[in-house]
């Protein structure tokens, strides 16, 4: 009983002091010791979020190449759009002529650069052997050693046949490179469906941070500078479809092999800004000397001019007219662009500089001309 009576008992309420005491004074901020704790936590706090962002470097790359491709092929999906079409469907259309695209290039360009770079591989001992033939070359190897450098190292990397696997640092370091550009691929793939689905929603929820009497002007612009990203893509397109003709037709003289898995080669390149040419040319004038030293040398050389000819006199006037862009500021902006952030930064440049220009002839300049 005594137990069932200690269990039926309720327990004390717990009485929690009312004084607590006297409240002290406040820390004195103005005292070093505070001064230099505070200092030396946000520098802390700094840096650790200055690791965490340089961690996540790649990833914040593939976002930016992501929205940059989303809003880039956003102008088609609106002309889509305008023939009655909901933006899902034609969201879909869009992605299915890309993947076709893709399809169709690793279909077409595969096995022949396979098969050219085999014949290469084997005729590299003779274009050598022929380069030795000319004088200039031939003093200059003498001089220098250049192409007795070149036949070691020829018979160097491909002695087991291994001239792919060296490349790539061995069999490990091949299979680390096809896994990581399938993924980013494969992730970009998805942001850039995911983004350029729901761009208007994006667009409409940036919009809402600004004040309401200013959402309207503000949306303008926005839309504005997309339409801007959108053109220079559309841009590019139709410059790298010139290279591809015209490598196309230098094939079909020359006489290579695979005239079209070359122009489509050319195509892909001429979509990279800066150093997409540079990687053509190096690929035609390889599948050139497959044939003899002199065809490499006439394609290396009308390969060349004519990349003069498009940055100079088409690139410029392209810009122009579809960017209001002077061809001076898009060859320094690329530039500029391409110092900081490399690829990336060529690729953003042009765009960017078109939504600055924007953005000071309809916001900073009105507003100095009416000071």
């Amino acid at each position: 009983m005594a137990i069932a009576d200690r269990i039926k008992r309720k327990p004390k309420a717990n009485t929690a002091p009312t004084d607590f005491g006297t409240q002290g004074n406040p820390i004195d901020r103005s005292h070093p010791f505070y001064f230099g704790f505070v200092a030396t936590l946000g520098a802390l706090v700094a840096i650790v979020l200055m690791r965490a962002l340089a961690s996540t470097s790649q990833i914040f790359v593939l976002i930016v190449v992501a929205l940059f491709l989303a809003t880039g092929l956003n102008p088609a999906v609106v002309a889509i759009q305008r023939r009655g079409l909901s933006r899902t469907n034609s969201v879909a259309i869009i992605f299915v002529s890309v993947i076709l695209f893709t399809g169709f290039f690793i279909a077409v360009v595969v096995p022949p650069v396979l098969s050219q770079g085999t014949n290469l591989i084997n005729s590299a001992p003779t274009l050598l052997a022929d380069l030795e033939n000319n004088a200039t070359i031939a003093d200059l190897n003498d001089q220098f050693g250049i192409i007795d450098t070149l036949q070691a190292q020829l018979k160097e990397v491909t002695a087991d046949g291994s001239l792919i696997i060296s490349a790539f640092g061995g069999v490990i370091g091949v299979g680390k490179s096809v896994l990581s550009g399938a993924f980013s691929a494969l992730t970009i793939l998805i942001l850039t469906l995911y983004f350029i689905t729901s761009l208007p929603q994006m667009v409409e929820l940036g919009v809402r941070f600004a004040p309401a009497s200013r959402r309207e002007r503000l949306t303008l612009l926005v839309n504005a500078v997309i339409s801007r990203v959108g053109s220079f893509v559309g841009s590019q397109i139709a410059i790298a479809f010139m290279a591809a003709t015209f490598v196309f037709a230098l094939s079909l003289v020359l006489a290579l092999p695979s005239p079209i898995a070359i122009a489509m080669i050319v195509l892909v390149c001429g979509l990279i800004p800066l150093i997409g040419h540079f990687i053509g040319c190096s690929v035609v004038t390889i599948i050139a000397l497959t044939q003899s030293v002199s065809i490499g040398l006439i394609a290396f050389l009308a390969y060349v001019v004519y990349v003069q000819v498009e940055n100079y006199v088409v690139t410029p006037r392209i810009m122009k007219r579809t960017l209001a862009l002077p061809g001076a500021v898009t060859i320094i902006s690329a530039l500029i662009g391409s110092s900081l952030l490399g690829l990336i930064g060529g690729l953003l440049a042009v765009p960017i500089a078109a939504s600055v220009i924007l953005i000071l002839d309809e916001v900073v300049f009105p507003r100095a001309d009416n000071s």
